[in-house]
């Protein structure tokens, strides 16, 4: 049986909540989400979202996303397995139930990085996250760092920049996110990120310290 001290620590664990990161493509979400796992490696665990999109070079099936077929996402959405599920450039994009279950399963603090359809989505759900708005510096920035991935068609950086628009414009309404973070140089905007989330990361990480302890011989 755990002591009492146990006990209120898988209680404060509980009452951990999930981050969301949303931001326009390009802004640098997937970037901060890795400096975050590689400095926090027992503490974040990043939800793995579902996509019918093709690979990129290097991407991974099950690392950067779960490659699915439509109908077989189709399926699942109607299943109810998805919380939030939304279509962009002729592709579905969605967060599963069970993509979240598995990092709450480790005792590590959910990591979602989704757009501002899936936030909208989230927020009719009981999930309770953290909601995290990483913004370029400008339009100008987004559209250069978009090209310089030499991945994307005209037509395809064309609709990223559509939709960045109208990305920037849900996160100035009120009370869309805890937090935003502008993100025209890397190491400022990840120290941001840091704090925003240091109560958290303190929780998990007395939490795990604690339980490493109380299996010591």
């Amino acid at each position: 049986m755990f002591g009492t001290g146990i006990r209120r620590l898988f209680s404060a664990m509980a009452a951990v909540r999930p981050v969301v990161l949303a931001g326009p493509s390009g802004s640098g979400k997937s970037t901060l989400v890795k400096k975050l796992m590689n400095e926090y490696q027992n503490v974040f665990g990043f939800s793995v979202s579902h996509t019918t999109r093709k690979p990129r070079p290097g991407e991974e099936d099950g690392k950067e996303y779960h490659f699915v077929s439509r109908g077989e996402m189709e399926r699942s959405i109607d299943r109810g397995e998805f919380l939030e599920s939304a279509e962009f450039s002729g592709n579905l994009y969605g967060t599963s139930k069970k993509a979240v279950r598995a990092v709450q399963e480790k005792n590590r603090i959910c990591i979602l990085d989704i757009d501002v359809q899936g936030v909208k989505s989230i927020k009719r759900t009981d999930l309770n996250p953290i909601y995290v708005f990483i913004q370029p510096p400008s339009l100008e920035e987004l559209e250069k760092r978009l090209r310089g991935r030499q991945t994307d068609s005209e037509e395809s950086i064309q609709k990223r920049l559509s939709a960045a628009r109208g990305e920037l414009e849900y996160s100035q309404q009120k009370d869309t996110f805890d937090h935003k973070i502008i993100n025209d140089d890397l190491d400022k905007a990840y120290a941001e990120l840091k704090d925003v989330l240091q109560e958290e990361i303190n929780v998990v990480t007395t939490k795990n310290e604690s339980l490493k302890n109380a299996a010591a011989p």
